[in-house]
């Protein structure tokens, strides 16, 4: 039999089962501590008890959240990550000043409740050990909530873009939360790795500044003092005027040497030459104004860090519904990958981070908006035959084909089936090419039936088409109406989009697939033939919708909500 003062030393650090489990007290007996559990223990069954109370009430997300936690903390080697006997443990203070920073990240750190221990007294287990075990318990699952949720949240699973519109459809990688509760318990930095959910690309966190900065939070400091450019007349081409000596300063545009000078005196620091309008026009355009090079009261307002149009929250918004459609894309976008950024009109195509290839594009009306998803491009056709797809068949098609003689109703043998004829259409009925005036209109469904445009001058793909399958049945492809690159909006077509100079892509794309050389393209175009080209390698396409582009110095370069999705965003956020 063990000694009495040994017994009273364990009871003064074990807690009784009847504490943790609401049964009534033992007895102080000599083989008493068989019995009983640490404090430590008693918080993981006061969290097992907790996480076993059902969630009626709970969305999805919520439920898919708390099912992962009970997994976690049912498993006899898990133990509480945040908390201990003493309260907050060091990894959970580091937790939770990161989930506080949410904000600057463009998320809401409200959503991540946080437990505020700082009251807690150790000794309450003495007082009451049922009582202090819950409520540690309560801190440990409050805190492995928000580090779930936030995990979510970072990658984009803040909203189902899909119930904002259906054109926002992109492939979401959520995070599961079991996956992270794992990850987290054995990292030595857990504040680091929730930070990695959050987008890992260099717009994402030039975003990220420009919100400081909009939100007075910026903290870094420029080593020289700010140049202002002062109210005064407007400055343009050929003007002389000492604030053209502040603008130079502001743009960064010395003052040239005179001409055939040969090392000589600088030209006239006052003097407002081509220099300056250039450096004008390139800031004015790279920060969404009137790109005209003239220096009015508007463009020395954002010449000084000033809005451009923009009122100060409405910019807020607009960065971090930007900042959101970064958390869509995959961190890692791929060593060589294409991209469409529809608000901008515009396609690159990137190597190793740095654009190697530019084209003005033509996107869908609004009526018939261009989907924003993620694919493969699997396939380059040269001179593509077209099939015209159902919703041009129903509305652009058949409302034209009518009864020739006296009218729709008239007993006229015959069909206006012109509109067929003008955009040279072949039309298959029941299986063969038929002549489309021997086709009873009146009593066929146009979507059973099948149009063809053949390869030609007249083809609405043009040359070259680039396929990546897709639900929305989208691609990019020429076109015979080159005149629309030359709009400043482009938002013309059906959905796909149309890509300017596409033998040029076509060569970029073939070349690093399978080092085809331009001449190559261009002999596979003037074969006339309908011919694809498989890729070895599937090449990522993204398709996006970026409305605001950070600047360097902290500006906005802003893009035309094309399709209403920022306020559909701003309304889904609660911003």
């Amino acid at each position: 039999m063990r000694p009495i003062y040994t017994i009273a030393v364990g009871l003064s650090l074990l807690v009784p089962v009847a504490a943790a489990t609401s049964l009534p007290a033992f007895a102080a007996e000599p083989d008493g501590p068989s019995a009983l559990i640490g404090r430590d223990e008693a918080i993981k069954i006061s969290i097992q008890d907790q996480l076993s109370e059902s969630f009626t009430s709970a969305t999805e997300t919520r439920k898919q959240e708390h099912g992962a936690l009970v997994e976690y903390y049912s498993l006899p080697d898990n133990t509480p990550l945040w908390v201990s006997e003493k309260g907050l443990t060091d990894r959970g203070e580091t937790v939770i000043a990161e989930l506080k920073k949410a904000d600057s990240y463009g998320l809401r750190s409200a959503d991540y409740a946080v437990p505020d221990l700082s009251d807690f007294d150790p000794a309450s287990f003495k007082k009451d050990p049922a009582a202090a075990a819950k409520r540690l318990a309560d801190a440990e699952i409050q805190i492995s909530f928000a580090v779930t949720r936030y995990a979510n949240d970072a990658r984009g699973g803040r909203i189902t873009p899909r119930q904002v519109s259906g054109y926002l459809d992109p492939d979401l990688r959520l995070p599961k939360p079991l996956e992270v509760m794992e990850s987290i318990s054995f990292r030595s930095d857990p504040a680091g790795y929730l930070r990695s959910f959050q987008p890992d690309q260099p717009q994402f966190e030039a975003l990220r500044r420009t919100l400081a900065k909009l939100r007075g939070e910026d903290e870094t400091k420029d080593e020289e003092p700010k140049v202002v450019i002062p109210a005064g007349p407007t400055l343009r081409l050929g003007v002389t005027h000492p604030q053209v000596r502040l603008l130079r300063k502001r743009l960064e545009v010395s003052a040239a040497p005179e001409e055939f000078g040969d090392g000589g005196p600088a030209g006239d620091p006052e003097l407002f030459d081509k220099d300056v309008q250039d450096a004008v026009m390139a800031f004015q355009q790279a920060h969404g104004i009137a790109t005209d090079g003239l220096v009015g009261p508007g463009t020395r307002r954002v010449l000084n860090g000033g809005p451009a149009e923009m009122g100060n929250q409405d910019q807020i918004n607009l960065v971090l519904v930007n900042m959101e459609r970064w958390r869509w894309l995959p961190n890692y976008l791929g060593d060589f990958y294409v991209r469409v950024n529809i608000p901008e009109f515009k396609l690159r195509v990137v190597e190793d981070r740095k654009v190697i290839h530019s084209a003005k594009a033509v996107v869908g009306k609004p009526s018939t908006a261009t989907p924003v998803f993620f694919d493969e491009m699997e396939t380059i056709v040269f001179n593509p035959s077209w099939h015209v797809p159902n919703s041009i068949k129903t509305g652009e098609i058949r409302p034209f084909i009518r009864r020739t003689g006296g009218g729709w109703f008239s007993a006229s043998t015959g069909w206006d089936t012109s509109v067929i004829d003008r955009h040279n259409l072949r039309v298959n009925y029941k299986g063969r090419e038929v002549n489309p005036q021997t086709i009873p209109w009146d009593r066929v469904d146009v979507r059973t039936l099948a149009f063809r445009q053949p390869p030609g001058p007249k083809n609405v793909l043009g040359v070259v088409k680039f396929l990546f399958p897709n639900k929305h049945d989208v691609y990019m492809h020429d076109t015979p109406q080159r005149y629309l690159f030359n709009n400043t909006v482009r938002a013309e077509s059906h959905g796909c989009m149309r890509i300017q100079n596409p033998d040029q892509l076509a060569a970029i794309l073939l070349g690093h697939d399978q080092n085809w050389t331009k001449g190559r393209v261009d002999q596979m175009i003037r074969t006339g033939h309908d011919s694809g080209v498989a890729l070895k390698r599937h090449i990522p396409v993204y398709v996006t919708y970026f409305t605001a582009w950070a600047n360097p110095d902290g500006s906005l370069k802003r893009y035309g909500d094309l399709y209403g999705h920022d306020q559909r965003m701003e309304r889904a956020l609660n911003l």
